[in-house]
């Protein structure tokens, strides 16, 4: 079984709602076992003009391959009501592979550590709650110096 945490994200159609049935989801994939879920959280979008998105991190037990994992997920996200479109555009839902075991993934179509997970309160802050303060990404970073560049600032906790 590998750990592995994915981040959560929605900004349409009744976020919290989204999130809760995406964690029913992946609780039921094959051979993946939901362990614990981070609080919710609202935070900016990326982008101006666009509704906040209410986001969270789970962890989870899996015996599925990492592009097996992303392909259910993806899955989950198109029952969902994803369509892909502008990149970081709205959605329904999103989810993120932020860490897959002790595994560093540079494949086309899945990057872990997640590339962008230095500038994410969004994750950063979830995460902590899942992990122990002195948690090390498999690339080598630290979770408590990645928080500390990464201020708690346009996120509130729900």
């Amino acid at each position: 079984m590998a750990r592995v945490h994915i981040g959560l994200g929605s900004n349409l159609d009744s976020p919290q709602r989204q999130l809760r049935d995406a964690l029913q989801a992946m609780a039921g994939l094959p051979d993946t076992r939901l362990v614990e879920t981070s609080s919710f959280y609202t935070s900016d979008s990326l982008l101006p003009g666009q509704p906040r998105y209410t986001n969270a991190v789970a962890a989870l037990d899996t015996e599925l391959a990492p592009l097996a994992l992303l392909d259910a997920l993806q899955a989950i996200e198109s029952d969902q009501g994803r369509e892909r479109g502008e990149r970081w555009g709205p959605r329904t839902l999103d989810l993120d592979i932020i860490t897959y075991a002790d595994r560093v993934i540079d494949e086309p179509r899945l990057k872990v550590p997640h590339y962008h997970l230095h500038a994410r309160a969004f994750v950063l802050y979830p995460l902590a709650e899942l992990v122990d303060e002195a948690f090390v990404l498999a690339d080598g970073r630290s979770l408590r110096a990645l928080l500390a560049a990464c201020p708690f600032v346009g996120l509130d906790k729900l």
